[in-house]
């Protein structure tokens, strides 16, 4: 019994880190049809920045802090360079290159900086570990999933009780009405990728503590949180964070009864086979264009 209850909270936490990168998929996809795959990287400038703000003499929370905002400067400046000037011609996705190719430059300078070690984020949450039903599990990492939680509802108070979230709402139903309507579109797309990086540095802020920071920290945090964001549905904020709380759990399983090397085998099998049942994702919403 002891083991199954390791395995679920373990999985919860791990996967609280997917709900959050994917979350910023689903903002950033849900007003610019277009994504930030240097969003994991989003994840690691958190997390070094963190522990960088720390040495520099600052209190923690200080630094968690500062570096959860830099992250979401980072989302600003990418829709700026990387995005923007793709999103008015038809069908490109260039935004898809020139995003990844910073996200290898940022790594790059990451690990330049560390000269590719990992390190210590101090952190209360891991001072000792609790127990729950004979697991032995860190406090941090149970706050993880709660933080995934958190976020995913005050994406849904935002976008229905604040002006910006409305914008947010009419730019992802229709770029152009919302236009013709007074609505800075650039200005809301820009406000979304901001949002989803300060999502993706929090994220990097709490795992830090438990993984130890990196330059590669972010990079499969990222691409199982866009896979996760494709399981659950992009088009859903509830779809894409039940996802990858499900994924994370799923692969403490195939770890614990299977073997580490299976655990991207079968969780990138489970997206296959989701999209060819769920071709929107498990919650997704078919989307229609009208022309």
């Amino acid at each position: 019994m002891s083991t199954v209850v390791q395995y679920i909270l373990s999985g919860l936490a791990i996967g609280g880190i997917y709900a959050l990168v994917a979350l910023g998929f689903h903002i950033m996809w849900s007003s610019a049809k277009a994504v930030n795959f240097a969003h994991g990287d989003t994840l690691m400038i958190g997390g070094l920045l963190a522990v960088y703000f720390l040495a520099a003499g600052l209190p923690l929370a200080l630094a968690c802090l500062l570096a959860i905002l830099v992250g979401g400067l980072f989302g600003v400046v990418l829709e700026r360079i990387a995005v923007r000037p793709f999103l008015g011609q038809h069908g490109s996705v260039g935004w898809m290159l020139t995003t990844i190719a910073i996200g290898i430059m940022v790594e790059s300078v990451a690990t330049i900086q560390t000269q590719g070690y990992a390190l210590p984020l101090p952190s209360p949450g891991i001072a000792s570990s609790i127990q729950i039903l004979g697991a032995g599990v860190y406090p941090q990492e149970l706050a993880i999933p709660v933080v995934a939680l958190i976020a995913m509802f005050g994406l849904r108070l935002l976008q229905h009780h604040t002006l910006i979230g409305r914008a947010m709402r009419a730019v992802a139903h229709n770029g152009a009405a919302a236009s013709l309507m007074g609505i800075n579109v650039f200005r809301v797309v820009a406000f979304s990728f901001a949002l989803a990086g300060l999502l993706g540095a929090a994220a990097g802020v709490l795992v830090a503590p438990v993984v130890q920071a990196s330059s590669t920290m972010g990079v499969l945090p990222g691409l199982k949180g866009f896979a996760v964001a494709i399981i659950g549905g992009i088009t859903s904020a509830p779809g894409v964070v039940v996802a990858g709380l499900a994924y994370g759990v799923m692969e403490k399983f195939v770890e614990g009864y299977i073997s580490s090397a299976a655990r991207e085998i079968v969780g990138f099998s489970v997206m296959i086979l989701t999209l060819l049942v769920f071709p929107q994702g498990l919650f997704g919403k078919r989307e229609v264009m009208k022309v």
